[in-house]
């Protein structure tokens, strides 16, 4: 029996702390928070215990060379886009029970307690390194505070210890033709002794391994990565020359001119959160615990690809070094969204430079939170990149869901309300076709609910439209419009099963939906409860019960308005120019 069948009382979901060096765009959307959500919103209703945990990773270079280029503190930077971006989140509608920082007094507690421990049990050396040095600024130059020649593809923008473009690592030396990176400084960065602390990861190879092991249900990329480095483990230097970020706890002069690294801090961030929402709920100081320490918990850590070392290598041998602390039941990891380039015909990568990227802001303010979800998981890129765009952003949006759900659940609630004083209309004798439209309600609702389990958002989503899909086929081969003249009773029986599959549509377009689950849920005089960590009712299971005859019924609206293909031209044009951002 694999770890996914198993019981649990309660889950604890966390989504990848983005830098707060910039604004998040649809990208990491679609890596690591859309996914996230539409599972938590999926165990919510069906009444689980379920915790969301998500924040600001504000510590780490990003955010000085930001400070530095923009002549403002780093404190500055931080404020500016943990506000963006939590109000970006707020408004696609990405439901956390917290949104905390990595720069609370709290997580520099929780930070070195994590050091300290790991410290004491022999699981941390120093050693002393060659870095790069930067004689006119008389400091050292850290990762992205320096740029050359990767070592391995030839990328001449290549940072101090790894390259965006193939993915490679390597230690300072490795680097061609170094150059700094740093506003003001035009010299040639020079080699020079540094001392650091180092996290002997080695040390939790065979942990690792049997972890690893023992989920063979995992995706193909995230159990190649993590394998990949779990086989040619290697002592991980865990601080920075600099000094912003966490001070490392440790009496020693070397270190007082040294922070921890940022890739140490971040992930412990989901405990400083947990902790923080705890005490936010007046709960108790320990109230973290039942989420961090009890194999009653699982976790599931939702990410973009290029942090799969971190949560399925790093952070495990660092939660493994605690005292009781779980480790994760499933990583699930994404690939990249790309952007489509309508001039070229050709897929490329997201970048700042070349203004490509669309920043969720800029896309809220032109297009529904419902709009953007509904793509974003339609073409998630679960086991391979895929591309945001925007020709094929308006046909499925208005092909699939407006055409297939949204218009079928218009024209049945229309009928019912105009001709049966607004009201689910009474059931008569149910025919074969009208029997089986109501029992693939269900059926679908399961499909969905094993598609959402197993982490397969794309699947879900098409197994909410494929009961759209029917429901259009039973209309149109009931033809209630023509009945209704010759026999109401038969139009009453089919706008009766219409109903109930409109009322089953609510329930299944909620995780995915939100906005569009709470208009229609108004129109049909019914609730759906947001749940919580508490748990609470099984509101899932309601997709396949049915409404009372006699049911009150609101007068229907649309629920997804239909793009207009040439304010989506207009939109994608602002895009192409780097506008978007």
């Amino acid at each position: 029996m694999t770890s996914s069948s198993k019981q649990f009382k309660r889950t604890l979901v966390t989504s990848a702390l983005p830098y707060a060096n910039g604004y998040i765009h649809l990208g990491h959307i679609a890596g690591a928070y859309l996914p996230a959500d539409i599972y938590v919103r999926y165990k919510r209703l069906c009444g689980d215990q379920v915790l969301y945990i998500g924040g600001s990773d504000e510590h780490g270079v990003p955010i000085t060379l930001s400070a530095l280029r923009e002549n403002i503190t780093p404190r500055e930077v931080i404020d500016r886009y943990h506000v963006a971006n939590e109000e970006a989140f707020n408004g696609l509608g990405i439901s956390y029970d917290i949104y905390g920082r990595t720069s609370w007094p709290l997580h520099v507690d929780t930070t070195q307690q994590f050091f300290v421990r790991l410290e004491e049990s022999g699981h941390i050396h120093t050693e002393t390194v060659r870095l790069w040095y930067s004689p006119k600024l008389e400091r050292f130059l850290p990762d992205r505070y320096v740029t050359g020649e990767c070592p391995q593809c030839g990328y001449t923008g290549a940072n101090g210890d790894e390259c965006e473009q193939c993915g490679a690592q390597y230690t300072a030396e490795d680097l061609l033709n170094p150059r700094a990176n740093v506003p003001g400084d035009d010299s040639t960065p020079v080699l020079r002794d540094s001392r650091h602390w180092f996290l002997d990861l080695p040390d939790f190879a065979e942990q690792l391994e049997a972890w690893l092991d023992s989920h063979p249900e995992w995706r193909p990329n995230v159990r190649g990565i993590a394998y990949g480095w779990v086989h040619d483990l290697r002592a991980r230097c865990i601080t920075r020359d600099t000094d912003w970020g966490i001070p490392i706890p440790v009496d020693d002069e070397d270190a007082k001119s040294k922070r921890i690294y940022v890739w140490f801090d971040a992930p412990i961030g989901y405990v400083t959160n947990t902790r923080q929402w705890g005490l936010d709920q007046g709960l108790g100081e320990d109230a973290w615990k039942d989420w961090w320490k009890d194999r009653g918990t699982r976790m599931v850590h939702f990410i973009g690809k290029d942090n799969v070392p971190f949560h399925a290598v790093i952070f495990p041998a660092m939660l493994m070094g605690q005292e009781g602390y779980i480790t994760a039941d499933q990583v699930v990891g994404n690939e990249y969204l790309n952007i489509f380039n309508r001039q070229t015909g050709k897929s490329e990568k997201g970048s700042k430079s070349k203004g490509n990227m669309i920043s969720v802001r800029w896309a809220l303010d032109q297009l529904s939170a419902d709009c953007l979800r509904y793509y974003l998981c339609a073409i998630a890129p679960e086991s391979k990149d895929s591309d945001f765009d925007w020709d094929e952003f308006m046909g499925r949006y208005n092909g699939e869901l407006c055409d297939v759900v949204g218009n079928f659940v218009h024209r049945a609630l229309t009928m019912a309300v105009k001709n049966f004083e607004q009201a689910v209309p009474p059931e008569g004798a149910l025919d074969e076709e009208d029997q089986a439209m109501l029992d693939v309600i269900s059926v679908q609702r399961d499909a969905v609910a094993e598609a959402l389990e197993n982490f397969r958002f794309r699947q879900a989503l098409e197994r909410f439209i494929d009961l759209g899909r029917k429901a259009n086929v039973y209309f149109d081969q009931k033809q209630p419009w023509v009945t209704r003249k010759t026999d109401l009773e038969r139009t009453a029986t089919t706008l009766h099963v219409c109903c109930q599959v409109v009322h089953g549509l609510c329930h299944l377009m909620a995780p995915f939906l939100p906005e569009g689950a709470r208009k229609l849920a108004a129109i049909l005089n019914i609730e759906l409860p947001a749940g919580g960590p508490d748990g609470g009712e099984n509101i899932w299971k309601r997709a396949g019960d049915f409404l009372p005859a006699g049911s009150p019924l609101q007068k229907p609206e649309v629920l997804f308005p239909k793009l207009d293909p040439d304010a989506v031209a207009a939109l994608a044009e602002i895009h192409e120019q780097g506008g978007a951002l």
